[in-house]
């Protein structure tokens, strides 16, 4: 069951679809969708590559973490697996909510006329009242953070007995994806969750009333574990796969997009569009998965640098794009003026934040989740 070799890819791919988020953060400053902040003028057609990005940039994440979860409990014990990941996703949470969430509340409330005054006014007021949206407590973008948490504390017990031995379980798992096809067989939990949960509750990130999603994303975290622990089952699969796999993923997307213009919803039509939906998520899921095996599973001083980086910038980029949104929204400027401003500007200000101020100073590396020496995976 062990795996000991580096999988390169799997860092390169968390970095990419990190990288994904700054651009579809950007992308919700100009779609219909609500968002903390909106352009004076709305492009209804970037709503299809918006959902397009949006089925399968969490998920993946999702499985890459619980794949991450299988190399870190091959060094560590439970109670350390444990306490690693408190500090590691408790400490820059904290963090992020004291800090870093706050300037986006207050740019939405200035934006919505819920608030006037400078932000050391909101900070020193209001800005700690109450659970958002009525109030301005919120986690925001770091949703993900105790997610990811309470999954590796719920499963941790289940996942150490699998990793610490040879189960039949996994073996059965191993024979199963022996068969490349059998891989889309994992899409029937999501399939049972999308159908008969997903109707009854919304996507709120609140963690406590969230349970489509809470349910959804342990099982892709679950996968992820399952994957890796098969060893080169998995990857050998994914070889004779990838092509079919890109070929179903767009077919169910824009078999989709059909339903979304053509049909009205009903009990026939959700049952039909959750399976599209499933499909086209674990299509994408394994297509990169392939690809990145395929052309990415190589080291590189870019590599290492970035798989640093990559969690604060993930903590510090939103907030950066809700800023100079604010100051953008007026201006009676064009799309792909407003847009370069926002990605350069994220891209540039969260590298110059990282590079010039948290990687220099070692105690705000906690802070950051900054704890691996230079090249090791934030997952490891």
């Amino acid at each position: 069951m062990e795996t000991k070799v580096r999988r390169y890819d799997l860092d390169w791919l968390r970095v990419i679809v990190f990288g994904l988020l700054i651009f579809y953060h950007v992308g919700m400053f100009f779609v219909p969708w609500g968002w903390h902040v909106k352009n004076n003028v709305i492009y209804d057609w970037l709503r299809w590559p918006m959902l397009f990005l949006n089925q399968w940039r969490l998920p993946v994440l999702f499985v890459i973490s619980g794949m991450g979860t299988y190399y870190a409990l091959g060094k560590r014990n439970i109670w350390k697996f444990n306490l690693e990941r408190y500090l590691r996703l408790g400490i820059p949470l904290a963090v992020g909510m004291l800090l870093i969430v706050p300037p986006q509340i207050y740019f939405e409330r200035v934006t919505n006329g819920q608030f006037t005054g400078s932000f050391l006014e909101f900070f020193t007021t209001v800005a700690f009242d109450g659970i958002y949206p009525e109030g301005n407590i919120s986690w925001h973008h770091l949703w993900f953070l105790p997610y990811l948490f309470l999954f590796s504390l719920v499963l941790s017990p289940i996942l150490v007995y699998l990793r610490q031995n040879n189960t039949k379980f996994i073996k059965w798992i191993k024979n199963l994806i022996k068969r490349p096809s059998r891989l889309y067989v994992f899409v029937i939990p999501l399939y049972l969750l999308e159908t008969f949960v997903e109707p009854f509750f919304d996507v709120t990130h609140a963690l406590i009333d969230d349970w489509f999603n809470i349910s959804f994303s342990i099982v892709l975290f679950f996968y992820g574990f399952l994957l890796i622990a098969t060893g080169e089952v998995f990857w050998e699969s994914l070889k004779s796969i990838k092509t079919k796999a890109l070929s179903i993923g767009i077919i169910a997307f824009f078999s989709q997009v059909f339903i979304w213009l053509v049909l009205e919803d009903g009990y026939v039509v959700h049952a039909v569009e959750a399976l599209l939906k499933v499909v086209n998520i674990w299509s994408w899921i394994l297509v990169l998965f392939a690809y990145s095996a395929k052309y990415l599973n190589r080291p590189s001083k870019k590599l290492a640098y970035a798989n640093i980086a990559v969690y604060p910038f993930y903590i510090l980029h939103q907030t950066i794009t809700v800023a100079i949104g604010y100051y953008l929204i007026k201006l009676d400027w064009g799309l792909l003026a407003k847009a370069s401003i926002l990605v350069i500007g994220t891209f540039g200000l969260s590298w110059l934040i990282y590079d010039l101020i948290i990687l220099r100073i070692p105690l705000l590396h906690p802070l950051f989740g900054l704890k691996q020496k230079k090249g090791e995976s934030n997952t490891d």
